[in-house]
């Protein structure tokens, strides 16, 4: 059985780690001051990829935490996909040059799909992950302020066919609430587009949880509360996943 690709997440308000329940910024707890220590002791475990949310970006409409961005990219060897606030070209410049491997871009997509595409043609699908935050089947934007009107698949299609092959999918009801990853939502995800790489996110709350994504046949995870809480042994999640790599 393949492996599932494991991500564990930092999100940043005021330079701080912190996690939101349900993308609420007055439930928000405060886990570390360090957010490069963080990405440091996760290096040590053995992992290779970071997601960073600057969710003061995401609110402020323009990327605030870089450099939070470049202590961690400097201090660790570990490929950063980095979000929030990504609304200009001045904004993926900055995230690329403070060490960024990847961004990933949300709101603009549904937004301003021209300059989407232009990021895309500029950069190369590779370097970018369409985030697609869904509330009630809508995608959500502007720090999950805010609903569009777009619909989901619809919404997908419409980059799977421009090239985009990476998409970050966070159930918004699931986030911060350890009750469990929207395994459906991700299912039906990978029935209509089988070759994307599907990020998902929201929920998890236990190892039993990642590996009933990896048996659906879920490309990657991104999980961060469970971390935080307590509730995953890193160290055993490493090695379960590492056991059954084919």
């Amino acid at each position: 059985m393949n492996s599932i690709e494991l991500i564990p997440a930092i999100d940043i308000i005021n330079g701080q780690c912190v996690r939101l329940t349900k993308g609420d910024y007055d439930q928000k707890t405060v886990y570390h001051d360090s957010p490069a220590e963080v990405a440091k002791q996760f290096e040590a475990i053995g992992f290779s990829r970071l997601h960073v949310v600057d969710l003061d970006g995401a609110k402020s409409k323009h990327i605030v935490n870089s450099q939070v961005l470049q202590d961690i990219t400097r201090e660790t060897d570990l490929a950063v996909d980095f979000g929030g606030g990504i609304k200009t070209d001045d904004d993926i410049q900055t995230a690329f040059n403070s060490g960024a491997k990847q961004v990933t871009i949300g709101s603009v997509a549904v937004t301003q799909p021209q300059l989407f595409m232009s990021w895309i043609d500029k950069y190369g699908a590779d370097r970018l992950i369409l985030g697609a935050d869904v509330r009630n089947g809508k995608i959500s934007i502007n720090g999950w302020k805010e609903d569009s009107t777009e619909n989901l698949l619809p919404f997908l299609k419409k980059y799977v066919d421009a090239g985009v092959r990476n998409v970050l999918c966070t159930e918004i009801s699931k986030d911060g609430t350890l009750a469990g990853p929207a395994i459906d939502l991700y299912c039906r995800i990978m029935d209509a587009y089988p070759t994307l790489h599907l990020i998902a996110s929201g929920g998890v709350s236990s190892i039993d949880d990642i590996t009933a994504l990896k048996k659906a046949g879920i490309p990657a995870v991104v999980f961060g509360k469970a971390i935080y809480e307590g509730r995953i042994d890193l160290n055993e999640l490493i090695t379960i996943n590492s056991s059954i790599k084919k």
